[in-house]
């Protein structure tokens, strides 16, 4: 099926990681060190810049007439970002600064040792088989790109960012959408027939067949049931 791929494009969750990580790993080790890093680091300059993205998406939030928390100025600023902080990870919020936030609290984690991100086994062994063929590759994830990039170089298989050519994000547009689609292919200088996307969810391989490229569903672990559907699947990307 991957003859003639000159372009891979891999989602992360469920494709390259297990769902576990993200779920069990990622998402409990943000909750339980936002407060302890936000007293940390939250006079820093990035941090402040990633605070002013949160409070504009709570703003969102409200204006939108939800009851998310508002982010305040001054003494109560670490602590309502906080609290905007969990009540958006508590409804699977994909807004740029919750990503931002996680992100920089999950290199913390993975700076001090704390945390070692999860790929499965044949992912640096395909990596590798691609990249040794000419072919590019890519990740589009929900996850920021900075986190993106923390997972690959501080994976339990070593660092694999020399083997990534690049990264995209839902600054791209949504991961359902045909259009999120097409921008890539443009910014990667790509056909879509060149371009083989492997995801867990059919949904998004809709939206990348409606924009011209190949696509594979990955079957791995824990991840959830799918809809009936024609495309081609694997358990084992290296086998592709």
């Amino acid at each position: 099926m991957s003859e003639g791929a000159a372009l891979y494009l891999l989602d992360i969750e469920g494709t390259t990681t297990s769902v576990g990580f993200v779920f069990d790993v990622l998402f409990p080790f943000a909750r339980s060190q936002a407060a302890g890093f936000l007293a940390s680091q939250g006079a820093t300059a990035e941090v402040i810049e990633t605070l002013a993205l949160l409070a504009a998406d709570a703003g969102a939030e409200r204006a939108a007439g939800l009851d998310c928390p508002e982010v305040l100025e001054g003494a109560a600023l670490l602590a309502t970002a906080e609290a905007a902080m969990l009540w958006m990870m508590d409804r699977d919020r994909k807004t740029q600064g919750l990503k931002r936030l996680q992100g920089q609290i999950w290199r913390a984690g993975y700076e001090q040792g704390t945390l070692e991100s999860d790929v499965f086994d044949d992912v640096p062994v395909a990596l590798r088989k691609w990249q040794s063929e000419g072919a590019r590759i890519f990740i589009y994830s929900s996850g920021s790109v900075a986190a993106q990039r923390l997972l690959f170089r501080y994976s339990r298989c070593g660092d694999l960012t020399g083997l990534i050519d690049g990264y995209f994000d839902t600054a791209v547009g949504e991961k359902r959408s045909e259009a999120s689609y097409a921008r890539i292919l443009a910014e990667v200088g790509a056909a879509g027939s060149q371009v083989l996307f492997l995801t867990d969810i059919v949904a998004e391989a809709d939206a990348a067949t409606a924009a011209g490229m190949r696509v594979c569903i990955a079957e791995r672990p824990g991840n959830a049931t799918q809809p009936e559907h024609g495309y081609a699947v694997s358990s084992r990307f290296d086998l592709l």
